[in-house]
């Protein structure tokens, strides 16, 4: 299966095909891949993602899904790369990984079926949708500071093409210890459904990118922790865990907090008022 890798050579983002060992430009320059400094292997004009699919993290939240999927929107200033340091706002303790699948469009699509979506799809590559559920009391219905801050989208370490997404195994290690183990067969809606559902309204162009779900047991991480997701046949993501070099601003806006919300949903635990924000005391 074909692997292709966007990283900074010379200066410049250059797209590269992998050979072994190796990443070779199109003028036939060649790096070894454990040198290239990787960047996200696409340049999408937006990231949309699922909320709930896998159906561990569904029996995980003992709650039911919806007939049909729902999304949120990663703004593309959340894009980060293989190797990249994943940065935790000063003031924030609530930050989850979430190993997934991304899905890379390949042709404009608008109003497709299921059946044809496949058409559509550039090919695969891995993704974490970190979660920063300190501020999911504000933002529980955009998601936006959640889901969207700075650096909260790594993708890579390439864009693999003719990838069959049946039966894949899904793992996320932190530290070296398997945290998530999953597969792309406990996904209530496969990657040609979300294809053909979003392009019903949503027009996807060329680059944009999907994210399918995470299976169970997604959790917090602490500064200094490495954090790499691998999917079968797509290869390994790996990214570290760093500490913002400034806090939160306190002038401004809804500050950090710790509800029975945040708790449970960073921790995995199941809380009768999940999704509705506790009165103040």
């Amino acid at each position: 299966m074909p692997e292709y890798r966007r990283i900074l050579l010379d200066g410049a983002a250059v797209e590269t095909v992998r050979d072994g060992d190796d990443l070779v430009a199109g003028d036939g320059r060649r790096v070894a891949i454990a040198d290239a400094h990787h960047l996200p292997p696409v340049v999408p004009s937006k990231v949309v993602a699922v909320h709930l699919n896998h159906r561990s993290r569904v029996e995980e939240f003992r709650i039911g899904l919806p007939d049909t999927p729902t999304y949120f929107h990663k703004p593309t200033s959340a894009l980060n790369s293989h190797r990249g340091a994943i940065v935790r706002p000063e003031g924030c303790k609530w930050l989850n990984y979430e190993g997934e699948v991304a899905i890379v469009i390949g042709r404009t699509a608008r109003n497709i079926s299921p059946a044809e979506a496949g058409e559509y799809i550039a090919g695969y590559t891995v993704a974490n949708d970190y979660g920063l559920h300190d501020f999911r009391d504000t933002d529980a219905g955009s998601m936006l500071r959640v889901k969207g801050s700075d650096t909260l989208c790594p993708l890579g370490p390439g864009l693999v093409t003719d990838w069959d997404f049946r039966g894949k195994r899904l793992r996320t290690y932190v530290n070296g210890e398997v945290v998530q183990d999953g597969s792309t067969d406990e996904m209530t809606w496969d990657m040609h459904y979300l294809v053909a559902d979003i392009a019903r309204t949503i027009t996807l162009y060329p680059g944009d990118v999907l994210l399918s779900g995470t299976p169970a047991n997604s959790r917090p991480v602490q500064p200094g922790d490495v954090v790499e997701v691998e999917v079968e046949g797509l290869g390994r993501l790996t990214n570290h865990v760093v500490t913002g070099p400034t806090p939160i601003r306190a002038d401004v806006g809804a500050q950090p907090t710790e509800s029975e919300e945040v708790l449970s949903t960073a921790l995995g635990g199941d809380w009768e008022f999940r999704g509705i924000r506790p009165p103040k005391r």
